[in-house]
């Protein structure tokens, strides 16, 4: 009894595309050899008869001229010479007719065809004034020679079918097994790929066909998933690592207040310490969840109209206190009406990580411009946060929004650290808006960067704040 395993792999081998596409080159094979043996066999028929025709045609001519050139007393001579040619061409059924002006005949062949009615060809045709009173010659012959003509090439082009259409399957087989060996090795390649092992990648052949452009795009598939697990597992070990410098300290601070006796003064200051590592915590992990929000286009399903210029005067009026602290001028220059789509929350970071990194990396003395113009022909609206800082090394430059990216320890000196995700956010947020986010600086003459968001047309706008208040 077949076993389900057996039914399986036999439906798997009659629907293999080699079989399928065996099947249709032999049918194709034997459909075109076919029609060209039929159509090979009716021309070699059609040249037989024109070519009996002719002949026949030129029977007539020598009858026509015997007649006019014999006087009229030796009409018996000719008589004579063309019972010989009949008696000559019996073998081809070959026969004459000689008939007057009336269409009677005056004189006919002994081999006059007795063949059925369309197994004989003729020509008849009138002649020329002749002294014995014939008026029209009509000369034939049988077709039995010329249906055993097509007969043997009939039978020549039944085995030359037998055999292509026998060699069809085998040859068909052969070349489809070729086609579809680039399949094999693409399928066998793509069973030896595991998430974790990547490196391998599908042969290409350099035949630039079809199957060599479908092994390229998967080729350049698995570039782009190899650089997505590669980034997530650097920054899986990277945030692993930001994660445990809170958690030592955390641990550093409960095993310092287990280890003795301590007054409530310090018992306070030592659970300070734990809250302001747990802040830490919650920050990291805000940033984590923010950027997975926008990978997962989470950001995309709540949209609302936000006031952009209202937020960026806000959070630039929230950290003016903390830039005259340290002794940096922040000015506001200019703040168009701009209205965008999107989450007030997400674009509030954006503007408030922007202005924390001006302050935190420009020195005492130094000047933070802010200008948000609007451009509505562009549809876009353009914020500008520039300084006077430090600025980025050309090196550091193409790297700011790489994820746990910190620029060279000397920029940062004598400034906080963080975590590295900032700029991630900032990039990952506007993007995540339709927008873009820029980044221009030269070290030692400050940074500038420069967001776009798409601006809310007048008609969408009253449909959003609609579904706002839905």
């Amino acid at each position: 009894m077949p076993t389900s395993g057996s039914s399986t792999g036999r439906a798997r081998r009659l629907g293999s595309l080699r079989l399928r596409l065996a099947a249709w080159n032999a049918l194709a094979v034997a459909a075109t050899a076919l029609v060209t043996l039929a159509v090979l066999r009716q021309g070699v028929m059609w040249a037989l008869l024109h070519e009996a025709d002719k002949v026949l045609a030129e029977d007539i001519s020598e009858i026509e001229l015997a007649l006019r050139d014999t006087p009229r007393g030796e009409f018996d001579s000719v008589l004579g010479e063309l019972e010989r040619k009949a008696a000559g061409h019996q073998h081809h059924g070959w026969f004459v007719e000689l008939r007057d002006s009336a269409g009677r005949i005056l004189w006919a062949s002994r081999a006059t065809s007795a063949a059925e009615p369309g197994d004989d060809r003729s020509v008849v045709r009138e002649i020329a004034a002749n002294p014995h009173g014939v008026a029209s010659v009509l000369v034939g012959e049988e077709l039995r020679l010329l249906r055993s003509e097509v007969a043997r090439i009939d039978r020549l082009a039944l085995l030359t079918g037998g055999l292509m259409l026998l060699g069809a399957p085998l040859g068909a087989w052969l070349l489809a097994g070729r086609a579809t060996t680039a399949i094999g090795d693409i399928t066998r390649t793509a069973r030896r790929l595991r998430p974790d092992h990547l490196d391998e990648r599908l042969p290409v052949r350099g035949t630039g066909d079809e199957l060599d452009r479908l092994a390229s795009t998967i080729n350049g598939l698995l570039d782009r998933i190899a650089v997505v697990l590669d980034h997530r597992r650097d920054v899986l070990a990277n945030a692993a690592h930001e994660l445990r410098t809170p958690l030592a300290a955390i641990r550093s601070c409960v095993e310092v207040a287990l280890n003795s006796d301590r007054s409530a003064a310090e018992y306070r200051e030592l659970l300070d310490d734990v809250i302001d590592q747990c802040g830490s915590l919650q920050i990291l992990l805000n940033q984590l969840l923010l950027i997975s929000e926008t990978e997962n286009e989470r950001l995309k399903t709540q949209v609302e109209p936000v006031d952009f210029a209202a937020l960026v005067v806000k959070s630039a009026a929230m950290f003016q206190g903390v830039a005259e602290s340290r002794g940096v001028s922040l000015d506001v220059e200019g703040t168009a009406p701009a209205t965008v789509a999107g989450q007030r929350e997400h674009l509030w970071q954006v503007v408030n990580n922007l202005l924390d990194n001006a302050i935190k990396y420009t020195p005492e003395g130094g000047r933070i411009r802010i200008v948000l113009t609007s451009d509505k022909a562009a549809g876009q609206a353009e914020l500008i946060v520039e300084d006077t800082g430090v600025g980025i090394a050309s090196v550091d430059l193409p790297h700011v929004f790489d994820r746990f990216f910190r620029a060279d320890r000397a920029r940062t000196r004598g400034a906080a650290v963080g975590s590295g995700l900032g700029l991630s956010i900032c990039q990952s947020v506007v993007a995540a808006h339709g927008g873009d986010i820029r980044c221009e600086s030269q070290p030692g003459h400050g940074t500038r960067m420069i967001v776009r968001l798409p601006l809310v047309a007048a008609h969408s706008e009253s449909g959003l704040i609609a579904a706002a208040g839905a």
